[in-house]
């Protein structure tokens, strides 16, 4: 099964510094180029961007169950993230993608922030008929902290290793890895090819996202990927902001961007 995970950025299908606040353009336009593409099997997960970190941040939900009152911020964080990913699967089946929502919560038990139980069969099943299951960064019940964060990115790497994925792409608001945060140095250098071997010489220079982010900036999204990685598969870091390029990235097409192999 030549499987390709996609994992659309919070920060680009939400305006990050407003609450609750979807970037519908950009949405519609990443239906569109998926559709485009027309890539199968093909599994969907998107981030939380403006609706799922502010919520988590503010309840601090990453740093587990500490007091009953945390429990209306999880019920909170969840709807939040259900209410994204609505918006999300709407706009993918309007370009006649047939999309299938799963939640996180519901398949995966974390302990300590890592994904610890996957119940596969309903999001296996789903791929195996032809729908493309649409997942999202949500919160968890955790064995050992109560309640967790479980972000897009763990999800992305850990379905990729599980499920044997042939290439993981990551669409981001920047593009690609740089040597430094591009949204701090403009004329920081885009690494366009990484060998796992020469991550461990970029991981300090790459530097995390300035918006405060509980799931993690650029680093964590390369820790994300060792795993699959690891096992066979190639990943891309694309800028979705930019018209085109995920279109390209899914047909297999040489765009700008990272490229991350094994060797």
């Amino acid at each position: 099964m030549n499987l390709t995970i996609l994992k659309l950025g919070g920060s680009v299908i939400t305006v990050k510094d407003k609450p609750l606040t979807p970037n519908l353009a950009v949405i519609k336009r990443l239906s569109v180029e998926i559709s485009e593409a027309n890539v199968s099997p093909l599994i969907i997960i998107h981030g939380g961007g403006s609706y799922g970190h502010p919520l988590a941040g503010s309840y601090k939900l990453h740093e587990g169950l500490k007091e009953r009152t945390q429990l209306i911020g999880f019920s909170k964080t969840h709807q939040a993230m259900v209410s994204l990913n609505k918006l999300v699967v709407e706009s993918l089946v309007e370009e006649d993608i047939p999309a299938f929502s799963i939640s996180p919560s519901s398949i995966f038990v974390t302990k300590n922030g890592r994904i610890h139980t996957f119940n596969g069969y309903p999001l296996k099943f789903a791929l195996e008929i032809g729908l493309v299951p649409v997942l999202y960064g949500d919160v968890t019940l955790d064995y050992a902290r109560g309640v967790a964060v479980l972000s897009g990115d763990q999800i992305a790497g850990f379905l990729a290793t599980e499920l044997k994925a042939k290439r993981v792409v990551m669409a981001v608001d920047v593009d690609g890895v740089f040597m430094e945060d591009p949204k701090l140095n403009p004329s920081a250098r885009l690494i366009p090819r990484l060998s796992l071997k020469q991550l461990d010489k970029f991981i300090e220079g790459i530097g995390n996202s300035r918006a405060p982010d509980v799931t993690g900036g650029m680093i964590n999204k390369i820790l994300e990927l060792v795993s699959p990685i690891k096992h066979g598969a190639t990943a891309y870091i694309v800028n979705a902001l930019k018209p085109g390029l995920i279109r390209k990235v899914l047909k297999g097409e040489k765009c700008i961007g990272t490229e991350i192999r094994r060797v």
